[in-house]
């Protein structure tokens, strides 16, 4: 359920609990308002939202998750950019995202996740939050990619 909700013009403001359930629910959040801005649901860049959004909400979930905190969801575009920018706050400030990418084994069952933002996203990284957590921030492109002919 969501606690907050503030929208203006072209940014997104939102607050979910700290669970599995919330970080599905900041997904759905953020492929409707990408669907409001003219993007539909099945469009590759509202795709690559909800990738994005999913992934680094459930990584507030399973590694800054604080006992009764929820986490943050903020969607802003950037019309002059042509860009979405996704961030997600949460309250744990000790946890802090790896120097480097994680090398994950393809047999393994996570791992990915950050890998797979950093493919999507033009740009991406972290940032402490005051008082207390970090917000962890990536870049899209509202262009849909243009991909070579395969004749």
């Amino acid at each position: 359920m969501l606690t907050e909700t503030s929208t203006q013009g072209d940014d997104l403001t939102t607050q979910f609990p700290s669970t599995a359930r919330g970080a599905q629910l900041a997904r759905r959040h953020a492929v409707r308002w990408m669907e409001g801005l003219g993007h539909p649901p099945a469009s590759d860049v509202s795709c690559t939202v909800a990738l994005v959004v999913g992934e680094l909400a459930a990584n507030a979930v399973q590694h800054g998750r604080v006992p009764g905190r929820e986490f943050g969801l903020r969607l802003t575009v950037d019309r002059a950019a042509v860009l979405v920018r996704v961030e997600v706050d949460d309250a744990a400030s000790t946890k802090r995202l790896p120097a480097t990418l994680p090398s994950s084994c393809p047999e393994g069952e996570s791992g990915r996740g950050l890998l797979m933002v950093d493919v999507l996203a033009t740009r991406w990284g972290s940032a402490p939050r005051r008082p207390v957590g970090k917000t962890v921030w990536a870049e899209l492109s509202l262009e849909p990619p243009v991909f070579p002919s395969l004749e």
